[in-house]
């Protein structure tokens, strides 16, 4: 529970960080999705595909976020019609909620977040 609790935090804390960075602004629901996404991430690729090869982890880890991103999408954005994001100008979107070229981003940054989860996990302090 202490585990997730702070993978959750982390990654609710760390997803708007960088879209401040990127973007200049961000949005609860993001801080949620990042939260969902660093557990994801910790639980499928860390520890159930631990010896699998990294290429494929990242591609898993990619599409989680993605797959988060798109989820999220159309909860706050096409439901509620709060237009946190729209890619619809993209030519490779989907609904103008996740295109390709955030999936190839969100792919390579699954590395950094698996050292992140990686280092993480030698804390005592934050295991069950």
């Amino acid at each position: 529970m202490h585990q997730d609790l702070f993978y959750f935090l982390s990654g609710g804390c760390l997803y708007p960080a960088l879209e401040i960075f990127y973007r200049g602004h961000s949005h609860l629901s993001m801080g949620i999705a990042g939260g969902i996404s660093l557990c994801g991430i910790e639980h499928i690729c860390c520890e159930h595909m631990k010896n699998r090869p990294l290429l494929l982890r990242c591609l898993v880890g990619g599409g989680i976020i993605t797959g988060i991103e798109l989820v999220t999408g159309l909860i706050v954005n096409r439901q509620l019609g709060l237009q946190v994001w729209d890619y619809s100008d993209k030519r490779t979107s989907l609904w103008g909620q996740i295109c390709l070229p955030a999936s190839l981003l969100w792919t390579i940054l699954s590395l950094p977040a698996m050292g992140y989860c990686r280092a993480c996990s030698h804390l005592r302090w934050i295991k069950d």
